[in-house]
């Protein structure tokens, strides 16, 4: 039973003369929240000139996910020129930009300033308008509008959370900018089947850049059942030899129905997931409505 979980439930009466458990101060926990988030936070800085190399092509993927993507967003909320979107772990942009160019209107965040900044380049390079602000998915009060048609988290970004309780924090901060009735859309890694196989490695992909080759691959290092180091390796050949870039974080691995409990939790209805061969995007999708009552 997680902490989470057990704060869900009425607590029992507690035994005369029982020992409370230690708790954590309240400073303490903010204090170990901030470290957590500025690993996060150095991984994506130091990864952000270079992010894009670990697709085969990104321009090809951004419109791919973007028609993925989009045509759940207008099933789910209306046609594009008419939604506002929030995107709150916006990375370089990937999905940001590709569905700002099929006419949504997108404000976009991260954690990471360099992510941002790259965000920022990219758009202006693609004559695109896209509203940025550098703010942590766990609070989002940097962000001035609280009436978004959806607030989208994609790519794997909410495992990096370390627990439950963190899980909890940014699905409310999220709902918060939300209108009622209107739509969260997230995606994580199959945790649920991979946490059977626990891989050890994925990739090498081998790709070509103007007759240059390129090599990308991961290694994850388990350090329990649901934890794990994730290391990035992006080898490219250069002039007289091979140059590596190496980039390391953490996960947790999250099962769909433990975050679609939470998401109940924060004051969302009707959670549901879409796998790969339904959505057509390259992780499973969950959906979610916003309560009228936050």
């Amino acid at each position: 039973m997680t902490l989470f979980s057990s704060r869900l439930r009425k607590n029992p009466a507690r035994r005369v003369g029982a020992r409370r458990p230690p708790t954590l101060t309240c400073s303490f926990q903010k204090s170990l929240q901030c470290c957590m988030a500025e690993g996060v936070k150095h991984f994506y800085d130091r990864l952000a000139s270079n992010y894009h190399l670990i697709f085969e092509d990104w321009d090809a993927s951004m419109k791919r996910q973007a028609a993925a993507l989009g045509a759940i967003l207008e099933r789910e909320c209306g046609v594009p020129g008419a939604l506002r979107i929030l995107d709150c772990a916006c990375g370089i942009g990937t999905q940001t930009l590709g569905l700002a160019s099929l006419g949504f209107t997108v404000t976009a965040c991260d954690l990471s300033p360099a992510s941002v900044e790259r965000t920022r380049v990219e758009a202006a390079k693609r004559r695109l308008n896209v509203q940025l602000f550098v703010a942590d998915m766990l609070d989002l009060t940097e962000i001035p509008d609280s009436d978004f048609d959806a607030v989208m988290c994609m790519d794997n970004a909410l495992p990096h959370l370390e627990s439950d309780e963190q899980l909890f924090q940014a699905a409310t901060q999220i709902r918060r900018k939300l209108r009622a009735g209107a739509t969260f859309m997230g995606s994580i890694r199959d945790y649920d089947s991979l946490v059977q196989e626990r891989p050890a490695v994925q990739g090498p992909a081998f790709y070509s850049d103007q007759g240059s080759r390129r090599i990308v691959h991961q290694v994850w290092d388990w350090s329990d059942e649901r934890r794990y180091a994730f290391h990035l390796y992006i080898t490219r050949e250069v002039q007289g030899g091979w140059e590596t870039q190496h980039y390391v974080s953490n996960y947790r691995a999250v099962l769909r129905e433990e975050f679609s409990r939470i998401l109940r939790a924060a004051g969302f209805v009707g959670c549901r997931w879409i796998l790969t061969a339904e959505s057509g995007f390259y992780q499973p999708i969950v959906l979610a409505k916003a309560n009228s009552i936050p």
